[in-house]
C-alpha cells in the first residue's frame, strides 16, 4: 500500500456523459477523492459528450468534480487534440470557464494552473 502515491486521474475518468449515466461514475470518482494525493484532470468532458453536446449536459458531471475534489485538487486539461471529435479548443475552454464561472478568482486559478503547476512542482 502506499496511500500517499501522488495520482492524476485523467479525463475526469471518461464519465458516460453522452448517455448521461452518472453512476457508478459518481461514486467512484467520491471515492477516490477521499485520498488526499489523488487530483484529477477537469478534461474530456466535451469528448465523452460527443458533438451534440450542451453546458446543460456538461453540469452534473462538473458540479460533481467540484464537490468531490475542490478547486485546489482539480486541474483543466485541453484534451487536444482529441477535443476537435466534439468541439474545438476554444469551444471546450469556453465551456469550462463557463462551468467553472461560480468558483472565485483565486478558485479559477487553481484550476486553470495552480493545482497543475503544485502537482508537477512547476514553479
Amino acid at each position: 500500500h502506499m496511500p500517499d502515491l501522488p495520482i492524476v486521474v485523467d479525463h475526469a475518468a471518461k464519465p458516460f456523459i453522452a448517455k448521461g449515466i452518472l453512476e457508478p461514475w459518481a461514486s467512484d470518482m467520491a471515492a477516490l477523492a477521499k485520498r488526499p494525493s489523488v487530483v484529477c484532470k477537469f478534461s474530456g468532458l466535451v469528448t465523452e459528450a460527443g458533438p451534440n453536446w450542451s453546458i446543460a449536459g456538461l453540469k452534473p458531471y462538473a458540479d460533481h468534480l467540484l464537490a468531490c475534489f475542490g478547486p485546489d485538487r482539480l486541474m483543466f486539461g485541453s484534451d487536444w487534440p482529441v477535443c476537435e471529435l466534439a468541439a474545438t479548443y476554444e469551444n471546450w475552454l469556453a465551456a469550462a470557464r463557463e462551468l467553472l464561472a461560480g468558483l472565485s478568482p483565486v478558485e479559477q486559478d487553481a484550476v486553470f494552473g495552480g493545482t497543475a503547476a503544485r502537482f508537477y512542482g512547476i514553479s
